[in-house]
């Protein structure tokens, strides 16, 4: 029998996961919209990034009920983000990995989700996975994206210095105190 084919864009979850599918591929990180927005202004994703994804489907039978469908999704892509120091590109790698359970009705996701650990969707016909694979690497996404060691720091302003109005640092007195010690 000829496995039927199946299209990422619109994956039948259910059957997907009866059949015990595995689907992978690449997709140009350029066409990621939301996570491309995420990139350094001067480092924006060339056609020739990709990222790379891998789903699994899986049906488990549970005794006295239907069986669970089962969703795993690995994605991985590299992208230049806004160091938060020095505010240069840094190349960071990005990976997903997570298991869904899709239960039939939104209600119903809504419920088992706030009860499991797991993250709980509801069950359709046609799911994008790519948008999937696109939600699933912005949460991925480190908060505060940094070089180890920046290879150009921002100049500092010396606290002794006055400040740009012409006013003195109010915190030069303080600067005075530790060199001098303390008054007896």
């Amino acid at each position: 029998m000829k496995p039927r084919p199946v299209d990422p864009r619109r994956l039948d979850v259910e059957a997907f996961a009866k059949d015990a599918s595995e689907l992978e591929g690449d997709w140009p990180l350029a066409g990621f919209e939301r996570l491309s927005e995420a990139a350094h202004d001067d480092a924006r994703p060339a056609e020739s990034d990709l990222v790379h994804w891998h789903v699994r489907g899986e049906s488990v039978p549970v005794r006295g009920a239907a069986p669970q469908t089962w969703l795993h999704l690995r994605a991985t892509a590299r992208l230049a983000l806004v160091c938060q120091r020095c505010l240069a590109p840094i190349d960071t790698p990005i990976e997903a990995e997570r298991s869904f359970l899709f239960v039939p009705g939104e209600e119903a996701a809504a419920q088992l989700d706030a009860d499991h650990e797991e993250d709980v969707l509801a069950l359709t016909r046609s799911l994008d996975l790519r948008e999937l694979v696109e939600d699933e690497l912005l949460l991925a996404l480190p908060l505060v994206p940094r070089h180890e060691l920046c290879p150009h720091p921002l100049p500092m302003e010396r606290s002794d210095q006055p400040s740009e109005a012409g006013r003195p640092n109010p915190f030069a007195a303080l600067a005075t105190l530790k060199r001098d010690g303390p008054p007896n």
